[in-house]
């Protein structure tokens, strides 16, 4: 009687033996758009660090900065405190929703144009080229056998792959100190340990990501191509092989023979060939495709070359694919791009984003919290009145200090005064300096005739004299004795 290890074969593996992807190069629309996006993202990337931004001379002048010492967000004009961490919140929802939009509207096109693991991996592929030669050369030399030809390429194409990596690394961390000092410190030797970890750390990750690993973390790493179909529906662009113009396939020569019997694919490959990650689009959709679209490039080059129309690969919905299957016309691009779905998408992303706007316009730069001691709740002076005592938190979200008044309101008869005075020289308002980015914290002492409610509601407000001469108020509640007591 046989067990269940006979059912399985021997000596069989568990897992494919990975196969070789050698992207062959191209030109064409999609492929000089992928040129332009890779150069401006990576701009983007390494100069923004560099970039300064004159805020005075209290705060740092790189205009984006994360300070984690002092616990800030600097976006060239906006600054972000702790507290106002929902800006961040906003931030990430919007890119979600971004990526929303975008999947619905035109499938992966994040995948195939700006995902970092496609831009970086794309950069590595054109160094490849450079040192290694085109496919046909890369397939060759990695037949080859280990010669000083083949060691030569390898190391040298390896140690550009390294540079770039390090490069990579060493410009995150520029996001988190000011670049120029971090840079002197870091080559002197000066700089925190984390700093030298976390260039290590990007450094080895992007070095074999985009290197080594390429397809398979697209493939097998990242899960947005399972998350993605969600997103979409039949009236998503994708790239897709017109199968129904394209079959039977056959050679050119065999084509012209019988020109009924075949289509206008003339099995020339050099879809795939060109294939980043290697799939064949005539397959179908497939969780490999990252519709970078430099199979439109190279198919439309090859009917161009033949006497054919262009679009046997194509941006096509579902829904236009059936209709042309019968015959008929797809929709314009602008209307398939402008539907209700992408519109709402579009309407969501747009109102968090000017809710935002307005909030930072609106937000002020002055923050108060007041916090009521409780021992004593209060006290009565020698004069009959009644005394509360009060901590107040001051915040300043300036670059510069500030003179800042505090007043009461809606409590009759007050005054105020600190520990450092005097009930004889209490005022109904009090200033105080205020340093910049900084929490003034003081002890506040209020006094206010015996007859009233037991619980009082009242605000201490602020107003600053300088900057956006904007202010902030805190509700408290001021206690008295009962009648009687």
């Amino acid at each position: 009687m046989s067990g269940p290890d006979d059912l399985i074969a021997p000596h069989q593996p568990l897992y494919e033996a990975r196969k070789g992807v050698y992207p062959k190069a191209v030109d064409g629309f999609f492929r000089r758009l992928k040129w332009a996006i890779m150069a401006v993202t990576l701009a983007i990337y390494y100069i923004t660090p560099w970039i300064r931004w004159d805020r005075g001379p209290y705060a740092p002048d790189q205009a984006v900065l994360v300070d984690l010492a002092n616990r800030r967000f600097y976006m060239f004009q906006i600054e972000i405190w702790p507290h106002e961490f929902y800006y961040v919140v906003g931030l990430l929802v919007m890119a979600g929703i971004g990526l929303f939009l975008l999947t619905s509207a035109v499938g992966r096109a994040w995948c195939g144009y700006s995902c970092p693991q496609t831009v970086w991996t794309d950069l590595f592929q054109h160094v490849e080229r450079f040192i290694d030669g085109d496919r046909n050369a890369q397939i060759r030399l990695a037949k080859a056998k280990w010669g000083p030809g083949k060691i030569t390429k390898r190391l040298g194409k390896w140690s550009i792959w390294l540079f770039i990596a390090f490069w990579t690394g060493g410009a995150w961390i520029m996001y988190f100190a000011d670049a120029p000092t971090l840079v002197r410190d870091f080559w002197s030797g000066d700089a925190a340990p984390a700093a030298y970890a976390t260039v290590g750390i990007l450094t080895a990750t992007t070095f074999v990501f985009g290197g080594f690993l390429r397809e398979q973390v697209c493939i097998y790493m990242c899960p947005w191509p399972r998350i993605q179909t969600a997103m979409m529906d039949e009236k998503s662009l994708l790239v897709t092989y017109k199968d129904w113009r394209g079959e039977q396939r056959g050679s050119l020569k065999t084509a012209q023979a019988d020109p009924k019997a075949f289509g206008d694919c003339i099995d020339c490959n050099q879809c795939v060939a060109v294939c980043p990650t290697g799939i064949d689009i005539r397959e179908g959709p497939q969780i490999g495709c990252i519709t970078c679209a430099l199979c439109i490039d190279a198919c439309d080059t090859v009917m161009e070359q033949i006497g054919k129309p262009r679009g046997l690969i194509d941006y096509c919905t579902l829904d236009d694919a059936d209709v042309e299957k019968k015959g008929g016309t797809g929709h314009p691009v602008l209307k398939t791009l402008f539907r209700p779905r992408t519109m709402i998408y579009f309407g969501i992303w747009t109102s968090i984003g000017l809710a935002m706007l307005f909030t930072l316009g609106q937000r002020t730069r002055l923050d108060l919290a007041v916090q009521h001691e409780r021992n004593p709740v209060y006290v009565r002076l020698s004069d009959g009145t009644i005394r509360n005592n009060y901590t107040l938190k001051i915040r300043n979200m300036e670059t510069r200090p500030r003179i800042v008044d505090v007043y009461i309101q809606g409590l009759p008869g007050a005054v105020l005064w600190t520990p450092d005075g005097s009930r004889e020289f209490a005022k109904q308002s009090i200033n105080f300096a205020v340093a910049p980015d900084a929490v003034h914290r003081v002890q506040l002492f209020i006094a206010a005739p015996e007859t009233g409610p037991t619980s009082a509601e009242f605000a201490i407000s602020t107003r600053a004299r300088t900057g956006d001469n904007k202010g902030d108020s805190d509700t408290v509640i001021f206690e008295r004795p009962e009648a009687g007591q």
